[in-house]
C-alpha cells in the first residue's frame, strides 16, 4: 500500500451534521443511484433492440453485436484508472464531467447513420461508465457517516439489480412502440437531472496530493480486464471459435499475472492489491463476486428459458423478470434493521443460502406454472439477493480510511465487472455442457434447469467466505439501541 504521508485524505464526515448537510447526505445515494441506474439500464437495454438496429443500420445482428462488446471492453479498460482521477481532478468534478459525457454520448448513439458511428459513440459511454458509477461511489464513501452507510448502500444496490431486471421490458416496449433511437435517449433527462444534483447537493472538494500514473500497470490491467471480459462475453454467447476464445482467456490470466508481479514492486499501483490484506474487503470482493454470477447469470437464463422454452414475447418475459424488482425495493424498507439486529457476518451466511435456493428454483419453472407462483419466487428472490448486496457492499468498506476509499472503490468496480461477466459466461458454458452430455445440439429444458442449478450453487457458496468474518465484523457501521 502507498505510504500514508503522502496523501491527504478527505476529511471524515462530521459527528453532527447541520440540517443543509444532513439533507446533502441523503440526496447523495439518489445521486449515484442516477447514475449507476444509467449504466445498468444501459449494459442490458441495447440486446433487446439489436435486431431493430441491424435493420435500420443496415447490417446483420450478428455485427450489431459490436455495439454491446465495445461499451463493455472501454468499461473495463478505463474502470483502473477512475481512482487515480478521483484523486488527481477532484471527484465532484470527475462525476460531472462522466455524467455529461455519458448523456451526450447517449445523444450521438441515437444520432449514429452507421454501425462505425455508433461503435464510437459506444466507446465514449463505456469510458464515462468506467468513470461515472466507481467515482459517484467515492463520494459516497467519503460524505456518508459510517453509521449511515447500510442505508445509503441499501439505496445504491437498487439500481444495480434494477437495471438488468428494467432493461428487457423497457428495450422490448420503447422497440415495439416507439423506435429504436430512444432506448438511448432516455439517458438523457436522467443524465441531466444527475448533474443538477451534483451541482446543488455535493460540496466541491479538493485533490488529495497528486500521484504519479501507473502507466505499465494501467496497460497491463487494461489488457487484462479487456480480454477476460470480452472472452466471458464471447463464452457467453458462442460467438467465438472455441482455440480463438482460449487464446483470449489466456492472454488476460497470462497479462493479469504480469499485472501482480508488476504491482508489488511499484509505490503506487493502479490497481492496489495490498487491499486484499484487510479481512473484510478482501473476504467481500470473493463472496460478493460469487454472489454476483446470479446478476448475469439469471437474466440471461430467465430470457431463454420464457421466451426459447415457453414462446413468450421479449416484452411479456421481460415483464414478468421484472417482479423480481420489487423484491428489491421491498428490502430496502428492513436492510437497515436486518443488519442492526443479527450483524453482517450472520446475515451474509444465511442470507447466501437463500439467495442460492431461489436462483436454483427458476429453473424448475414450467410453461404451465401458475404466474403467481413464479412472480411470488422471483420477488422473493429479489428480496434476498438485494439484501445481500446491500450488506456485501457495506462492508466492504467498513476498514477503510478515507485515504483508501477511490483505491478500493476501482479495485472493486473492477471486480464486479468480471463477476457479473463471469456468471453470463458460467450459465452459457453450463448450458453447452449439458447439451453435450445429452448429445445433442439443441437447447432443451433440462440444459436450463441444470443452468439454474449452477448458479444457485456458486451463489450459496459464497457463505464459505463469509463464514471467515470475524464475528464482529462491520460492527463500527451498525447502529445500537439500547
Amino acid at each position: 500500500m502507498p505510504p500514508d504521508s503522502t496523501d491527504t485524505p478527505a476529511p471524515p464526515p462530521p459527528a453532527t451534521l447541520s440540517e443543509r448537510e444532513l439533507r446533502a447526505v441523503r440526496m447523495i445515494p439518489l445521486i449515484v443511484g442516477c447514475a449507476l441506474f444509467m449504466q445498468m439500464l444501459d449494459s442490458t437495454v441495447v440486446a433487446t433492440a439489436l435486431p431493430v438496429m441491424a435493420e435500420s443500420l443496415g447490417t446483420t445482428v450478428v455485427r450489431m453485436n459490436v455495439a454491446i462488446t465495445s461499451y463493455l471492453l472501454a468499461v473495463a479498460v478505463f474502470v483502473p484508472i477512475s481512482g487515480w482521477a478521483a484523486d488527481r481532478f477532484g471527484a465532484k468534478k470527475v462525476f460531472i464531467a462522466a455524467i455529461l459525457l455519458f448523456t451526450l454520448s447517449s445523444i450521438t448513439c441515437a444520432l449514429s447513420q452507421t454501425v462505425g458511428q455508433l461503435v464510437i459513440s459506444r466507446v465514449a459511454q463505456g469510458m464515462a461508465g468506467a468513470m461515472m458509477v466507481p467515482v459517484g461511489r467515492i463520494i459516497l464513501l467519503r460524505k456518508v457517516p459510517k453509521t449511515e452507510l447500510i442505508k445509503a448502500m441499501a439505496f445504491l444496490s437498487l439500481p444495480a439489480l434494477l437495471g438488468p431486471m428494467i432493461g428487457p421490458p423497457v428495450g422490448g416496449f420503447l422497440v415495439t412502440y416507439a423506435s429504436w433511437h430512444w432506448i438511448f435517449l432516455i439517458n438523457v433527462p436522467v443524465g441531466i437531472l444527475g448533474i443538477a444534483l451534483v451541482i446543488h447537493y455535493i460540496r466541491d472538494d479538493y485533490p488529495v496530493e497528486p500521484q504519479p500514473l501507473d502507466w505499465l500497470g494501467f496497460l497491463l490491467s487494461s489488457i487484462c480486464l479487456a480480454t477476460l471480459v470480452s472472452g466471458f462475453e464471447a463464452a457467453g454467447h458462442g460467438s467465438m471459435p472455441p482455440r480463438q476464445l482460449a487464446l483470449l482467456i489466456a492472454t488476460g490470466l497470462v497479462t493479469g499475472l504480469l499485472y501482480v508481479w508488476h504491482a508489488r514492486r511499484v509505490a503506487y499501483p493502479i490497481i492496489d492489491l495490498s487491499l486484499l490484506r484487510i479481512r473484510t474487503f478482501s473476504i467481500s470482493i470473493v463472496g460478493g463476486n460469487l454472489c454476483r454470477f446470479a446478476i448475469g447469470a439469471a437474466p440471461f437464463l430467465l430470457a431463454i428459458l420464457l421466451q426459447v422454452g415457453f414462446g413468450l414475447s421479449p416484452f411479456s418475459a421481460g415483464l414478468i423478470t421484472f417482479t423480481g424488482a420489487i423484491g428489491s425495493m421491498a428490502m430496502k424498507l428492513v436492510a437497515n434493521r436486518v443488519l442492526n439486529r443479527f450483524g453482517f457476518k450472520q446475515v451474509l451466511i444465511i442470507n447466501a443460502l437463500f439467495t442460492g435456493v431461489f436462483v436454483a428454483l427458476c429453473g424448475f419453472f414450467r410453461a404451465d406454472t401458475p404466474i403467481w407462483v413464479m412472480t411470488a419466487i422471483l420477488i422473493t428472490g429479489g428480496f434476498f439477493r438485494s439484501l445481500q448486496f446491500t450488506a456485501v457492499n457495506t462492508l466492504t468498506y467498513a476498514d477503510l480510511g478515507p485515504e483508501a476509499m477511490s483505491r478500493a472503490s476501482s479495485f472493486a468496480a473492477m471486480a464486479q465487472q468480471l463477476g457479473i461477466s463471469l456468471g453470463v459466461a458460467c450459465a452459457a458454458v453450463t448450458l453447452n455442457v449439458s447439451m453435450k452430455i445429452r448429445g445433442d445440439t439443441t437447447l432443451a429444458l433440462a440444459d436450463i434447469i441444470w443452468g439454474f442449478i449452477v448458479i444457485g450453487l456458486i451463489a450459496a457458496a459464497s457463505a464459505l467466505s463469509f463464514a471467515r468474518l470475524p464475528a464482529n465484523a462491520g460492527d463500527q457501521l451498525r447502529v445500537k439501541r439500547n
